[in-house]
C-alpha cells in the first residue's frame, strides 16, 4: 500500500465500534480515502454520518449479539438511504443467517437481514480459512466497484455470503467455488466486502475513495 497523506475531508463516516474489529486500520484507510471517521459505540450518532461502516473479525453469532444494541440504528440509517458498508464479518452480518452458527449447535441466529440469504461455510479440498490475495470479478455495476475489475484484494474466512437473489452480487471471486466477495441490496446503499480493502493497497484505497464519495453524494 502506498504512503501517500490523506485527502481532505469530504464526507463523514461512522466506524461501529462493537467490540469486534481491526478499527485501527479501518480508520485509517477511510482517513486516507477523504472521510472523516468517528469511531463510535453510540447509536444515535449514526444519523448525524454521510455514512456507515460495519468491520468485524469473528464468528458471525458473537458479531450479532455485540452489534445488538445498534441493530435498529443500523436498520433505521439502511431505510434512510445512509450507505452502510459492511466488511468481512461486518458484510456476513447484512445477512439473514450463517450456516457457523448452525455447526456450533447454537442453532439459528439472525443477522440484520438487509440483503436476504445465508452464509456458507466452504466444503472441498480447499485450504480453510481462505487467508491470502484472490482476484474480483466484477459481475456489475455498482459505485462501489468504479475502476476496478480483475484487481486483487485480500482475504481471511471460512464462510461465504449466499444472497438469495443472485443479483445481489457485485463482484465475485473463485476459492474451490465461485463465491460473492461484494453484495449489495437492490437499492445500492447497503453493501458489503468479503475481504479487507483497508489491507488490500491500492485497489482496497480505491474502494474506500469509491464509498467516500458516494457519501458525499
Amino acid at each position: 500500500m502506498s504512503t501517500g497523506h490523506a485527502q481532505q475531508a469530504t464526507a463523514s463516516v461512522a466506524v461501529v465500534d462493537y467490540g469486534l474489529g481491526n478499527l485501527r486500520s479501518v480508520t485509517r484507510g477511510l482517513e486516507r480515502a477523504g472521510a472523516s471517521v468517528d469511531v463510535s459505540d453510540d447509536p444515535a450518532e449514526f444519523t448525524t454520518a454521510d455514512g456507515i461502516v460495519l468491520p468485524g473479525v469473528g464468528a458471525f453469532r458473537e458479531g450479532v449479539e455485540n452489534a445488538g444494541p445498534y441493530r435498529e440504528a443500523l436498520l433505521e440509517a439502511a431505510d434512510d438511504g445512509t450507505p452502510v458498508f459492511g466488511i468481512c464479518l461486518g458484510m456476513q452480518m447484512l445477512l439473514t443467517t450463517s450456516e457457523e452458527a448452525d455447526r456450533a449447535g447454537e442453532g439459528e441466529v439472525e443477522g440484520l437481514d438487509l440483503i436476504p440469504g445465508r452464509n456458507r461455510r466452504f466444503t472441498g479440498d480447499m485450504k480453510v480459512p481462505h487467508m491470502g490475495w484472490n482476484e474480483l470479478a466484477v459481475e456489475r455495476d455498482h459505485p462501489l466497484v468504479d475502476g476496478v475489475n480483475g484487481e486483487y484484494a485480500y482475504f481471511v474466512h471460512s464462510y461465504y455470503a449466499a444472497p438469495d437473489d443472485e443479483g445481489a452480487t457485485v463482484a465475485s471471486t473463485e476459492y474451490g467455488t465461485r463465491f460473492p466477495s461484494i453484495v449489495a441490496d437492490e437499492s445500492g446503499t447497503v453493501f458489503g466486502t468479503q475481504f479487507h480493502p483497508e489491507k488490500s493497497g491500492e485497489t482496497g484505497l480505491r474502494i474506500l475513495r469509491n464509498f467516500v464519495t458516494l457519501c458525499d453524494e
